[in-house]
């Protein structure tokens, strides 16, 4: 079953069933976590952090920003050139990029191995919101970001690497609202999987 974003709690919102259950470097409770600490107080941090939205507040913050709306999406767990290039190629496509980042559970579900993502989401979400080419950075529990496209209603569908984009829900939603989705090609020889295999094999 998929996540209802009209019950969800709003983001940074503390209660004694978060504090119960929340993981200690959840996204969702960010503020009670030991990362976010580190960035209250500095002068550069507002950016940052304000670029992290809730779904919840996705509407109201993409009101203000400018079209077309790009939305792309990913776990994005050890970043490297092959990302970075693939997201400014993505921003380039409109006026603003929304970045949606698969949760912990949402990635390790993905089967990637036992030990992904090798970075939490809280610290997954931050590196990409430190980028310039993502304007906002958001976050799904699951196991495709449709839900969160219906929700968002962007104008442009980007999916990285050789994906049939006809064969996809996602696409079919996107057109429901006169939006369209394509594919951008991976930069050969960048590969996460196969980062962290060469680094422990060294």
């Amino acid at each position: 079953m998929g996540r209802d974003y009209a019950k969800c709690a709003p983001f940074g919102v503390s209660t004694g069933e978060h504090r119960r259950y929340g993981r200690p470097d959840s996204i969702q409770y960010m503020s009670e976590t030991s990362s976010y600490p580190a960035f209250t107080g500095a002068a550069d941090a507002a950016p940052l952090t304000l670029k992290l939205c809730d779904p919840l507040a996705l509407p109201v913050r993409l009101a203000q920003l400018a079209r077309p709306l790009v939305f792309t999406n990913g776990v994005f767990d050890v970043l490297h050139r092959g990302h970075v290039m693939y997201l400014e190629q993505a921003r380039a496509l409109g006026g603003s990029l929304l970045v949606a980042l698969n949760t912990d559970a949402s990635a390790r579900r993905l089967g990637k191995g036992p030990d992904r993502p090798l970075n939490n989401e809280v610290d997954r979400a931050c590196v990409i919101a430190a980028l310039a080419s993502s304007t906002l950075v958001t976050w799904f529990e699951e196991d495709t970001p449709l839900e969160l496209i219906r929700l968002v209603r962007p104008d442009i569908l980007v999916k990285g690497g050789d994906y049939d984009m006809s064969r996809l829900a996602e696409t079919a939603a996107m057109q429901a609202w006169g939006g369209h989705a394509l594919a951008l090609p991976f930069v050969s020889g960048y590969s996460t999987t196969a980062l962290v295999k060469k680094i422990r094999e060294y």
